[in-house]
This record gives structure tokens, sequence and C-alpha cells, in this order.
């Protein structure tokens, strides 16, 4: 069975958790823009936790067979940008994301309920 969109939304989003990121969230943004269908964003405290989180939701996509198409920022590790297709994943330092804040930039989207494993 190949999963649809948000669950592999919701996969991501369980990575992020497992490997302790925090303010994780899922947001479907198909009806406000052509470049995804959803977005997860969530916070990472240090390079090597973005680094963990990174690997953690790249190998959980692989395992459903969903390739990531791009990554942008690890060299950094202050904001990575992964590229599922229909999905992106934001991991950010709690400095950038509060800068960027995308879940203002992006607030008409409806947000997907997460719970915490």
């Amino acid at each position: 069975m190949n999963p649809n969109v948000e669950q592999i939304a919701r996969r991501a989003a369980t990575a992020c958790l497992d490997k302790k990121a925090t303010d994780v969230v899922v947001m479907n943004v198909q009806e406000l823009t052509p470049v995804a269908d959803y977005f997860v964003i969530c916070s990472a405290s240090s390079r090597p936790q973005v680094e963990a989180v990174t690997r953690a939701v790249r190998d959980d996509l692989a395992e459903l067979g969903v390739t990531c198409r791009g990554v942008e920022g690890l060299d950094e590790a202050r904001w990575v940008l992964l590229d599922f297709g229909d999905v992106v994943v934001h991991v950010f330092r709690p400095e950038e994301r509060e800068f960027y804040h995308l879940e203002r930039l992006w607030g008409d989207a409806e947000w997907i309920p997460i719970e915490a494993n």
C-alpha cells in the first residue's frame, strides 16, 4: 500500500518527535501554494539534534519508499529544508524559527494534529 500525502507528512512529524524535536506542526498548504501540499515544521536545539532529526526523517520516509528530492541548509544546520515533493520538512534552530515564523506566513493553512509518542 502506498501512503497518501498526509500519511507521509505525519510519518515525517513522528520522526521529528522520535528525535526529541519540539513544537512539531503539520500544515496543509495545498490550497495556498503549488510548492507543496504539506509543511512539517519543527525545532531542534543544537547542530547535532538538527542533523539527527534530518537523518531520521530521511530514513523513515525512505522506508515508505519516499525519496528526498533535495536538502538545503545542512551545512549551517540552522534551518534545514527537506524536499519530498508534496511534503516539505523544515527543521529549525529556535532563533531561525522565530525570525522566519513560517506558521504566521502560512497562517491560513489547516493544522493537522500530531500526537507525541
